[in-house]
């Protein structure tokens, strides 16, 4: 097994991480701090082609096969967990749904601009009463005169109050269980009944807006409606299980940037006349928190290779995840242990790379969930 990456591969990673720590690691405490949807980055991003990274040329991305998009997104989320969830949301969810299940036009119409960076994407299938349990869901979508009628509500959509394109899963066929979901383009400038009723003030992951979604007579076409009715439980299914993937790749990110910011404190800060780097005790927990984070890392690119090569990649996807999302969680935390007091404050970024790290083990799957996927899929 070859682990080398490709010239191609290791341009994409240098020009990320160069725009990473030139544009973003420097805002990134004022993004944490405003938690305002940084506009002006995204734009930037979409200038280098990263809004529309693993998509072909024809709709407007970058065509990168899916360890660049994995290294450009891990990149991203060093520098700002916030925007990590931004730019996973808008491709791996909102735009790969298009790429997917959308016909040729709906490609035209609606892909090229998410991923030439144009509009941004969001993907609406939470309810309050339906997250791990989907077909609880209670937003209806009734087929009237050729048009969708669509009345409900969706609660913490990433991107929500700032897309300009939202896919929606709503209940077609409320009698049929998850047979009964189908998925819509919902355009939210352009479509009547659609309302953001407010963000969420949330621990963590600042700068991406997470939206609760209300719709009333929401009326929308059928060329909206994205594949066949009743086909929206698996759309979700398979695009979540791709989005695990990038949010393995958010919490690789995330952990490294911890990690770094610990092993240089650990060489700064002295006390009983050396650098705390030199104690055993701090040696060790660098040498655990650089080994998971490589471990984390390895489970990524496995299951990309597997969608690469369009081999099964549930359990690998959902591994990954869950690894990575504890991994940066527990990086994190060891980071703020040897900052010490000062990372119990906000004079160091220690405190803030620990708030956004949890958010890896809720959204996309929680650990709990990947963790019943993981052992459904060992006893087939």
């Amino acid at each position: 097994m070859d682990f080398t990456l490709s010239p191609e591969q290791t341009q994409i990673r240098e020009m990320v991480a160069e725009f990473v720590d030139e544009e973003i690691v420097p805002v990134a405490g004022e993004i944490d701090h405003e938690d305002e949807f940084p506009r002006d980055l995204v734009s930037e991003m979409a200038d280098l082609g990263l809004m529309g990274m693993p998509f072909p040329e024809e709709y407007g991305g970058a065509g990168l096969d899916y360890h660049s998009y994995a290294l450009g997104l891990e990149e991203i989320s060093r520098g700002s967990g916030g925007l990590g969830t931004v730019v996973a949301a808008h491709i791996s969810l909102a735009g790969n749904m298009i790429y997917e299940f959308g016909d040729e036009d709906q490609k035209e119409e609606y892909l090229t601009p998410l991923a030439e960076g144009a509009d941004i994407g969001a993907f609406a299938l939470s309810e309050a009463g339906a997250g791990s349990d989907v077909p609880a869901m209670e937003t209806t979508a009734t087929l009237e005169d050729g048009e969708y009628v669509v009345d409900g509500g969706k609660l913490w959509i990433s991107n929500g109050s700032v897309a300009d394109t939202v896919i929606l899963f709503a209940k077609t066929d409320p009698e049929a269980g998850n047979r009964g979901i189908s998925s819509f383009i919902v355009r939210p400038e352009e479509d009547d009944g659609f309302y953001v009723e407010g963000t969420e003030e949330k621990l963590g992951d600042k700068g991406c807006p997470t939206a609760e979604l209300r719709f009333d007579g929401l009326r929308l076409p059928e060329e909206r409606r994205l594949g066949d009715e009743g086909r929206g439980f698996v759309q979700a299914l398979k695009t979540l299980n791709g989005g695990r993937i990038t949010i393995a790749a958010r919490g690789v990110g995330i952990a490294r940037a911890a990690f770094e910011e610990a092993r240089a404190y650990a060489g700064e800060r002295e006390q009983f006349g050396q650098p705390i780097g030199e104690f055993q005790s701090i040696k060790h927990k660098l040498a655990d928190m650089d080994t998971k984070i490589q471990a984390a890392k390895l489970l990524m690119h496995k299951a990309a290779d597997n969608k690469i090569r369009g081999e099964d990649y549930i359990k690998e996807a959902a591994q990954a995840k869950l690894y990575a999302s504890e991994v940066s969680r527990e990086v994190a935390n060891e980071g703020i242990q040897i900052h010490g007091g000062y990372g119990y404050t906000k004079d160091f970024p220690a405190e803030r790379f620990y708030r956004d790290a949890k958010l890896n083990e809720i959204y996309e799957g929680t650990s709990e969930v990947l963790r019943n996927t993981i052992g459904d899929q060992l006893l087939e």
